[in-house]
């Protein structure tokens, strides 16, 4: 596991970019797993400046979205996909057809599920996983547990999930209480992995996830399991980790 301190968001946001753009340089044709929510928003807009400076070319690069919202149509503003298309697909050469997120409007999980991750392995896995990671320790939408969930799911969100997710929703009441999201099994398939996170309110979660026990409790604690990751945070949710 490979830690990089960034001074500010900044500064993190540019440093994941590299990684990924040279991801892109090195394989055109490379399978990036790609992450919503605010962290990653600096990362895209990043990726896209290059782009339009004429450093990236995305025309033969696939996607995966790690999950998608149960139940939100692709034209809501809050589903994943709409959050993809306008922060990153729209902006870029990449072809529509080469990107993919959970269809949440898929009523059958256990058939939405099977279908995601086959996916995922006839594209030969993915490169870059990009991750983000949840107060609690989620990684993706795989919330605290009894055990690590292996296979792309169907997942109840907790209260902690709800709560930090409302402020993009009109209420509480609208936001989603289920998701698709990649397992940990998935995610862990994934031949690196790259996780961003920032800010003071991280610090515990940080230190408590890549320097505590391995534990299902504590869902991005797998990674420390997997041979090639690259955490790069900002100094203040890298300020509680053992030096």
């Amino acid at each position: 596991m490979k830690i990089y301190e960034a001074k500010d968001y900044q500064e993190m946001s540019r440093k994941a970019a590299n990684i990924l753009s040279a991801q892109v340089i090195l394989k055109p044709d490379c399978v990036l797993g790609l992450a919503t929510g605010s962290t990653p928003i600096g990362t895209y807009d990043q990726l896209v400046e290059w782009y339009k400076k004429g450093d990236l070319d995305f025309s033969e690069v696939k996607t995966v979205n790690l999950d998608e919202y149960r139940g939100l149509t692709r034209d809501n503003d809050q589903s994943y996909y709409y959050f993809m298309h306008d922060h990153l697909f729209d902006r870029v050469n990449i072809k529509p057809e080469n990107t993919n997120v959970p269809d949440g409007t898929e009523e059958d999980s256990d058939k939405e599920c099977a279908r995601y991750e086959k996916l995922i392995e006839s594209m030969g896995g993915v490169d870059i996983q990009l991750l983000g990671l949840g107060h609690n320790g989620h990684i993706g939408f795989n919330e605290p547990a009894a055990s690590f969930a292996q296979t792309t799911h169907c997942v109840d969100l907790t209260e902690s999930t709800i709560e930090a997710n409302k402020r993009f929703f009109a209420s509480a009441d609208d936001v989603p209480r289920q998701a698709y999201t990649m397992g940990i099994g998935t995610i862990m398939k994934a031949k690196k992995i790259l996780l961003i996170v920032n800010g003071e309110a991280k610090a515990d979660i940080v230190a408590k996830a890549f320097f505590g026990p391995v534990t299902p409790e504590v869902p991005a604690s797998v990674l420390q399991l997997h041979n090639d990751v690259v955490i790069v945070g900002d100094s203040a949710a890298l300020s509680k980790i053992p030096r």
